[in-house]
């Protein structure tokens, strides 16, 4: 073991190599975070030594292990977010930022990014204006809604409307539609935070409307309906419809909200996804305020999106918590972009979520086909490398129980497992993250972009060939 110790070189000797092997990287750097860089690599080779998972002294040696420190300092002082290639088949991967933005919506980022923007200026008088008309006009446009507005996310947005209207008093709920949502979020402590005593009605399976009629007292302020985006109750079951407990609602003088989730602006079905209600169906049906997230089905930046009754919205502009939700220059810039390609009809062309919903079975096997035969010339062997029938998802808790046809691209390394590639491709730069499958690394053409064809052939070629496997 003290040989293994003794053939660790000296932090001095490691400076030197890293400043010959890549002086851009060094002289950018100051010397004291470089030289902590450097001691905190080889402590972690001591406490391989410690634990006996290294007994070779040459392994140990500069030269072998120069290699490991660049990347490992490359890694370091890359930024928390970057890049990474998403072979899933997951379209809407909440990991990876659910979303890709369309190109006018990355364009519209830069422009608000690089300079001064009108986010609160009066155009007219060049006065003090509001970044709530900043995307108002198409939310109402794209909804039959009278007024819109936007807040950071769509769980902000109920909370939002809650608060307005609701403080103190009840909502009455479905039991069926008291869901959990992504990070262990729930529907029920949503309501407790805005300061709101929930009454539940019906069971889990069925609601009848004689179950909101009862419930309904002088302390209830709002009936409100909650979209199951991320699960199905099927078999013996049912719901109230959106217009009779419309009707309900005016009957007694009480405002109906929709929280719907992942808002669609457009109807998926002709594209082998089952009928969802879209915004403008449920304002149609009689919803006084409908909500909905920017980032997942309808393509945009993380945003909720609130579309309803001026005289709703404009009390919830005046709410002081708006201040706390609002949205930034860059999320209303990016959501505005999004919207107006809706409005000019061009979404499924130029929408990059609903274009990988949207892409053909035949037109996702000659895809598959390309990129396993880029594998294969640059693997040279080391890997055998088929393609199978599978599934894609849309994700992001829309559409659970629908499944996309795809053709995987499955990668079975010939001297290690799946897993072991697996963890080097996330470790390679850009990482690239795919799905195991009966013993086999798997790659969905589905959320893949043509042009990063080439660069994943690489990273295989890395992860197998230059590991020495």
């Amino acid at each position: 073991m003290k040989n293994l110790y003794r053939s660790i070189p000296s932090v001095d000797v490691c400076l030197a190599a890293l400043e010959a092997a890549d002086p851009g990287l060094t002289h950018s750097l100051p010397r004291g975070l470089l030289r902590d860089m450097v001691t905190a690599f080889w402590d972690d080779l001591r406490e391989d030594i410690r634990n006996e998972r290294r007994r070779d002294t040459a392994a140990l040696g500069l030269d072998a292990q120069l290699p490991a420190m660049l990347k490992k300092i490359r890694r370091a002082l890359r930024s928390g977010l970057h890049p990474v290639l998403n072979a899933a088949g997951v379209v809407v991967h909440t990991n990876l930022g659910r979303s890709v933005l369309a190109d006018s919506a990355r364009w519209a980022l830069d422009v608000a990014a690089s300079g001064y923007c009108s986010l609160e200026m009066d155009g007219e008088t060049g006065g003090r204006g509001s970044r709530h008309d900043v995307a108002e006009d198409l939310i109402r446009r794209l909804s039959g809604a009278e007024a819109g507005v936007v807040v950071n996310n769509n769980a902000a947005a109920v909370l939002l409307a809650l608060d307005t209207f609701c403080k103190g008093g009840e909502v009455i709920v479905s039991r069926g539609e008291l869901v959990e949502i992504g990070g262990s979020f729930r529907i029920p402590e949503i309501l407790e935070k805005s300061g709101v005593r929930l009454r539940e009605v019906g069971a889990t399976n069925r609601t009848h409307l004689r179950d909101y009629q009862a419930a309904i007292t002088e302390n209830t302020r709002a009936l409100l309906r909650v979209h199951t985006s991320n699960y199905r109750i099927v078999g013996f079951q049912s719901a109230v419809p959106l217009p009779q407990l419309a009707e309900l609602a005016r009957k007694r003088g009480l405002p109906l909200f929709e929280d719907l989730g992942s808002g669609c602006l457009v109807d998926l079905s002709p594209y082998g996804l089952p009928p969802e209600p879209t915004v403008a169906s449920i304002i149609a049906a009689g919803a006084d305020l409908v909500m909905f997230s920017g980032d997942k089905a309808l393509g945009g930046p993380q945003a909720g999106i609130i579309a309803g009754r001026k005289a709703l919205i404009n009390e919830m502009k005046a709410n002081p918590l708006m201040r706390a939700l609002r949205c930034d220059k860059l999320c209303l810039a990016a959501l505005e972009a999004t919207l107006r390609v809706y409005l000019l009809n061009d979404a499924m062309k130029h929408i990059p979520t609903l274009r990988m919903i949207a892409v053909s079975p035949k037109e996702l096997a000659r895809k598959a086909r390309s990129l396993a035969a880029r594998i294969r010339k640059a693997t040279q062997g080391h890997c055998g490398v088929t393609l199978r029938r599978g599934e894609s998802r849309v994700g992001g808790g829309a559409f659970p129980e629908c499944e996309l046809p795809t053709t995987l691209v499955c990668v079975e390394p010939a001297r290690i497992s799946a897993n072991v590639l697996k963890m080097r491709l996330l470790a390679c730069e850009p990482p690239l993250v795919g799905r195991l499958e009966e013993n086999a690394f798997c790659l969905d053409p589905r959320t893949i972009f043509s042009r990063d064809h080439s660069l994943i052939a690489r990273l295989m070629a890395e992860a197998l060939v230059t590991s020495g496997e």
